[in-house]
């Protein structure tokens, strides 16, 4: 079909096969690194850092490269690119088998399945990035140049032993990858935020700005999209408190979660978004679009960097005040990270009830203080009790998530913004993680507790929505279950 298999010479080299059978006699493992489980104590020592796996030989990779080389002489990728992926992969692996034949390449058959899948990976997918993306327990995948990749599962970072052919087949693959969705990146552009088509967040910074190589940061998804029911089962809130946060979504509060990195902010984003009623008309703005709503009469706006010559910008800001005219009925912003806050506050206070966002702080407390630092950095040259009338008015409900030390993720308060005393916002938390202890393995131990409160500010929303009985058992349930627990 693509016509230049007749070009290869049937003499194989030497050099090649010696390469091959020396390879072949080494040992390969596939173990990934154990990670060390710290003693029982109160504090323990630092681990040890994990050993560095296995790699295969650096023969693999040179016979890799010579026989991908052949091959890109002798596949028509104008007509390649005609074929579905099954078809593609399998007139791929014809070929590189007859290569294989024709250059009297000496390798087992374990071995040559490798190089077909890393092959067949290379053109048509992310190379070497293939078999980590379709693992599904896998949360961040880190890429430190061609030869180190790191990756994040069960809360805790591991080396692997993916590496690349060079550092210019790494840059491939993150142009690959940012192109997918219009954007670019190289010399005069290094820095470049994108997603993949599930909407996993990707973010690449290229030389010169990274001194070892291009720098490939990717933030999955799982397959199969978490509920609150699901974060209740892993212990990130207790049943009662899951309650709470589906009658919060249920009744249009106005919801902000704050976290740190990594803690699971969007994730929790997307379950309270699962309890938002069908009808409703909800536009998200995002610098890179991953939020997985399921409703059906979802609007999904995403910002633009700027073109080559620096124009044609499109901010967070623009998104949040264009949508205000698109008739939103619940405006989600991804992650608030400058003056967009301000619009934000304002949408929440102008009758668009039940809006929700994202943002970085570790409590609380400081969410409130990084939103007013955000409204004033960003030119607004407002009185600073101004700007706290307007978030007590705006904002019902504070949500904040975190990542223990021992890789878990707990929500760990669920607060109440009830107004000003002074100068002074006020808040009440209705539910609260508490650390108690480590068990031997090193994970911590710890429980959600109500606080007592027995009628939230939220209590006639809850009932103008008719979940006010809904709310009272779930709080009598959390009361106790304290009870039995002292």
């Amino acid at each position: 079909m693509f016509g230049k298999r007749s070009s290869f010479g049937s003499g194989g080299s030497p050099t090649h096969a010696d390469a091959s059978a020396a390879a072949k006699s080494q040992p390969r493992t596939s173990a990934m690194p154990s990670t060390p489980v710290p003693s029982a104590r109160i504090a323990p020592p630092p681990p040890p850092p994990p050993p560095e796996p296995a790699r295969r030989p650096d023969e693999y990779y040179v016979t890799k490269s010579m026989i991908f080389g052949a091959l890109i002489e002798a596949i028509d990728l104008s007509q390649l690119s005609k074929l579905d992926s099954e078809s593609a992969r399998e007139e791929i692996r014809d070929i590189v088998n007859e290569i294989i034949s024709l250059k009297n390449v000496v390798m087992s058959i374990s071995e040559q399945e490798d190089l077909l899948d890393d092959i067949c990976n290379d053109v048509l997918g992310f190379g070497p990035l293939e078999p980590l993306l379709a693992r599904d327990d896998i949360a961040d995948i880190m890429v430190n140049g061609a030869s180190r990749t790191f990756i994040e599962v069960g809360g805790k970072i591991q080396l692997t032993n993916i590496r690349f052919r060079d550092n210019a087949q790494l840059m491939n693959i993150c142009q690959r990858i940012v192109s997918q969705v219009g954007r670019r990146v190289d010399e005069a552009s290094p820095i470049c935020d994108a997603r993949l088509i599930d909407g996993s967040r990707v973010n690449v910074i290229a030389p010169p700005l990274a001194i070892d190589g291009p720098t490939l940061t990717i933030r999955k998804f799982k397959k199969d999209k978490l509920t609150l029911d699901q974060l209740v089962k892993f212990g990130a809130i207790s049943p009662e408190g899951g309650e709470i946060l589906k009658i919060i979504g249920r009744v249009r509060c106005n919801v902000v979660i704050s976290g740190g990195t990594g803690s699971g902010k969007t994730t929790l984003l997307n379950c309270l978004t699962n309890y938002i009623d069908a009808d409703e008309r909800i536009i998200t703005c995002e610098d890179a679009a991953e939020l997985q709503l399921q409703q059906p009469h979802v609007v999904r706006l995403e910002t633009r960097p700027p073109s080559l010559e620096g124009t044609g910008a499109i901010s967070m800001r623009d998104l949040v005040k264009n949508c205000l005219r698109m008739r939103p009925e619940r405006i989600i912003v991804g992650e608030v990270r400058g003056p967009e806050a301000f619009d934000l506050l304002q949408a929440m206070n102008t009758g668009h009830d039940g809006s929700m966002g994202t943002l970085h702080a570790n409590s609380p407390r400081e969410a409130l203080s990084r939103i007013e630092s955000m409204i004033t950095m960003g030119g607004f040259s407002l009185p600073a009790r101004t700007i706290r009338e307007m978030m007590v008015s705006s904002i019902d409900v504070i949500v904040q998530a975190a990542r223990l030390r021992d890789g878990s993720r707990r929500i760990t308060h669920i607060t109440e913004v009830l107004g000003l005393e002074g100068d002074v916002i006020t808040t009440q938390d209705l539910f609260v993680y508490d650390i108690v202890g480590e068990d031997p393995q090193g994970k911590l131990i710890g429980r959600h507790r109500s606080t007592g409160v027995g009628r939230p500010r939220f209590w006639e929303r809850a009932r103008y929505y008719n979940e006010e009985q809904r709310l009272a058992a779930a709080l009598d349930a959390s009361e106790l279950v304290d009870r039995a627990a002292r």
